[in-house]
């Protein structure tokens, strides 16, 4: 069975220049709502060999959630981002842009791993 917690989960931490541990990104998803909806998907797969339609229906409303609940947390991001960067000016700003430019590559990198 695939692994939705390890999907969502932060890529692993890397270590900075004095040899600390700095956290990765930020997960798409909270914690508590991932574990919430993990739950609802295991209800569902648990309740199938006795109520089949039923399993399915939580299962498709887990799904709709959790899609729901990340593009929400996409579109967020996305807005913060372009706001941080938009009006700045790009010969004084170059660091502002560098850091949204690495930003936006690593939320795309891990959408492409979903």
């Amino acid at each position: 069975m695939y692994d939705q917690t390890r999907a969502q989960q932060p890529a692993d931490s890397v270590t900075g220049s004095a040899g600390r541990r700095t956290p990765g990104p930020e997960p798409l998803l909270p914690s508590d709502e991932r574990a919430k909806l993990a739950l609802r998907l295991q209800q569902a797969l648990n309740n199938f060999a006795d109520s089949p339609r039923q399993s399915l229906e939580e299962a498709e409303g887990a799904f709709d959630e959790a899609v729901a609940h990340l593009t929400n947390t996409l579109a967020e991001r996305r807005r913060a981002l372009h706001e941080g960067w938009q009006d700045h000016d790009p010969e004084t700003q170059s660091d502002a842009l560098r850091l949204a430019l690495r930003e936006y590559r690593e939320i795309t990198q891990r959408l492409l791993r979903v």
